[in-house]
């Protein structure tokens, strides 16, 4: 009797974690424009505290876009994406490795490289939420 009383009345799935509209690759690209802009100040300034200053806060950004990445990878994509996209795990690990190596450089070729790669996972991204 308890069973049935307390049984679910509707079942309900979803593709990702939580109901759709918490994961955005916004937020990783907000992060990786922040790179990007750190990479470009340091080329432009000669003086050695606000250098060290701004490769800290370049590092910091980096990891974020990696954290944003890497839930977006994990929690929203699933293996139906995956199917469809099959580029889709390869362009996740080459967008992280690419966050990486802004980390270890001052270029801002290497944050608008992170910058492209994670314009082709948003494009992805928003063609799963048409479906």
């Amino acid at each position: 009797m308890f069973a049935r009383l307390f049984a679910p009345k509707v079942t309900v799935s979803a593709h990702c974690d939580l109901p759709c509209g918490v994961y955005d690759p916004a937020q990783a690209r907000i992060e990786a424009e922040s790179v990007k802009a750190v990479q470009e100040k340091y080329q432009g300034n000669d003086d050695a505290q606000f250098r060290t200053r701004a490769i800290v806060i370049k590092e910091q950004r980096a990891e974020l876009v990696k954290h944003h990445l890497s839930v977006l990878w994990s929690d929203y994509f699933k293996a139906p994406h995956f199917e469809k996209y099959p580029q889709l795990h390869q362009l996740f690990n080459d967008a992280l490795k690419a966050a990486s190596a802004t980390k270890g450089s001052t270029d801002p070729k290497t944050g608008q490289a992170l910058l492209d790669l994670i314009a082709e996972i948003d494009k992805i991204f928003w063609e799963t939420k048409k479906a």
